[in-house]
């Protein structure tokens, strides 16, 4: 028999969504065929699978010993895992906590850095974010199998800044919402070419383009296009550049880097929606191999929260 206590970061699940994680292995007949034979029971009593868990509830299962390891994530899979997440804390570099507590973290990521997985054997921010809470608490790996913190927002591959993390159910579950609900503010940093004389609106409708992986604005509306606005406000002009502080009203791919290509300003080293040629000049001179675009400020509950900026960001800043 096996007897498992419900963590907080088990608990407001469903008890079927539990078991399934608890034993990936075993299909959904047979877990319900062990609830209505009581080899599944919790808190004691026969249950259906539908029962919401709360913090403190128990779960028996009536298994032998080898039918749970049957069930359950291998214990070769679960090392290949931590093997992971340990070496993502070690070799992903850069990364900085802005700020943590029992439930959230906030980190500053640099370019360069998946925020998520593309394929298998990445190693993204989202490895990191476990490999660093396993090494900060080693007893956090054995939650691992029916809970795994991760990021909430990504950022591109080269653009850097401020990602949001739940490191407990309740922190992804507030964090999603917030994020689904727009309450908070998120502001971006990123250097133009040209000079940006006024604060603005820039507003039209997006449209992907699959084969190239591109965006484009536009005027007009067509098919499914997504509409877009995106405030831009200049914090600092010279040498025929602009520094921007952009806030996304809404939020969709490649949204700031279209929009400002839109108008004829696109971003330094942004080869795709950019000038190629132009931005050759700052990647000889500055060694920018990737567009300067960082998500700076975030305001929640009437707190900010500020990423810093990019060394190579501060050193062409200094130039306008």
């Amino acid at each position: 028999m096996v007897v498992l206590q419900i963590t907080e970061n088990e608990a407001n699940q469903r008890f079927d969504k539990y078991l399934h994680k608890l034993l990936p292995e075993a299909g959904s007949g047979f877990l319900y065929k062990m609830l209505r034979k009581k080899n599944i029971t919790l808190n004691g009593k026969k249950a259906e699978g539908c029962e919401v868990l709360s913090c403190g509830d128990e779960v028996k299962l009536f298994f032998a010993d080898e039918t749970f390891e049957k069930f359950s994530a291998s214990a070769a899979k679960n090392d290949v895992l931590a093997d992971e997440y340990a070496k993502a804390y070690k070799e992903v570099k850069g990364v900085k906590v802005i700020y943590e507590d029992d439930n959230y973290l906030f980190l500053n990521k640099p370019a360069g850095v998946l925020t998520q997985k593309a394929e298998a054997g990445d190693l993204s921010l989202n490895e990191w974010l476990i490999g660093y809470l396993c090494e900060k608490n080693p007893e956090f790996k054995k939650e691992l199998k029916t809970f795994k913190p991760s990021v909430v927002n990504r950022l591109d591959r080269n653009t850097s800044g401020l990602v949001l993390a739940g490191k407990s159910l309740k922190g992804l579950q507030d964090l999603s919402k917030i994020l689904r609900e727009r309450t908070l503010g998120k502001y971006y940093r990123t250097i133009v070419f040209g000079e940006v004389k006024k604060e603005q609106v820039i507003e039209g409708y997006l449209t992907k383009d699959s084969k190239t992986n591109k965006v484009k604005i536009t005027d007009k509306k067509a098919g499914d296009d997504a509409e877009i606005k995106t405030l831009i406000k200049p914090v600092k002009t010279g040498n025929g550049l602009t520094l921007l502080e952009v806030e996304l009203i809404t939020g969709k791919t490649h949204q700031i880097r279209a929009s400002l290509s839109s108008i004829g300003h696109p971003i330094i080293g942004d080869n795709k929606y950019g000038d190629v040629n132009k931005n050759r000049f700052f990647r000889d001179k500055y060694k920018l191999n990737h567009q300067l675009l960082h998500a700076y400020r975030l305001e929640l509950d009437d707190k900010e929260y500020i990423a810093e900026l990019p060394d190579v960001f501060k050193r062409i800043e200094e130039d306008i």
